[in-house]
């Protein structure tokens, strides 16, 4: 399990690297335990440095101590569909170091802040926007994306913190990422589109590399 010395600007820090090596999220939404290990090895191999299980996984915080487990440090691996302030104390005894919520609800950010986590809740408006940044969020999760179109990511964009890390999750595809940038988006949390469950560990690596190379593409302009 993770070392669990690091303070949280030491996790920031490492949030912040995680990121400039590639700002994807790979959300392994129905992933067993007995497939994470290996799964959550192949995408670190290709790139990967954020990793997601959402808690309507079967058995999740297995899976997300297994992940932990076959990652170096620099990978940060989280729980998506992050409902209860108990939650948070359970992907701490994990090994997660990562809040991902489908919502704003501040109890949960503070919970997530206090036990020294990430926390990246769920916004589609401005006023959850504000209020999520205001209970200590480390970024945003703009969701569903399907409904924050870019036009909507430009114009919440616009008035917002320069500094405020924007990440479109639901419907992303290797051919929508860049309208989205275009925006004003950061990072972007990979759905069905990347894993669904009974794809084998090959599988997830192939189309894992297909969004490697899309990002690449669009840094190069």
């Amino acid at each position: 399990m993770e070392n669990t010395s690091f303070d949280n600007k030491a996790l920031a820090d490492r949030f912040a690297l995680a990121l400039k090596k590639l700002p994807l999220v790979a959300i392994l939404r129905g992933i067993k335990p007995e497939e994470a290990e290996a799964i959550g090895l192949g995408l670190y191999q290709v790139g990967f440095r954020l990793i997601e299980v959402p808690l309507n996984s079967p058995d999740p915080f297995a899976s997300i101590a297994a992940i932990r487990r076959s990652v170096p440090i620099d990978a940060l691996v989280g729980a998506g569909t992050v409902l209860r302030v108990d939650n948070v104390a359970q992907l701490k005894a994990s090994g997660g170091n990562a809040v991902f919520m489908p919502h704003a609800d501040i109890a949960v950010i503070h919970a997530a802040k206090a036990a020294g986590l990430l926390c990246i809740p769920g916004v589609a408006t401005p006023t959850e926007a504000f209020s999520a940044l205001a209970a200590g969020a480390d970024g945003l999760k703009l969701f569903p994306g399907e409904m924050v179109t870019p036009p909507v990511v430009k114009a919440i964009r616009a008035v917002l913190p320069k500094d405020t890390l924007l990440l479109p999750f639901g419907g992303i595809t290797t051919d929508t990422m860049k309208p989205y940038v275009d925006a004003g988006a950061g990072a972007f949390g990979l759905g069905s589109a990347l894993y669904k469950p009974g794809m084998t560990c090959a599988q997830v690596v192939e189309r894992a590399k297909a969004f490697v190379e899309a990002w690449q593409k669009l840094q190069q302009g």
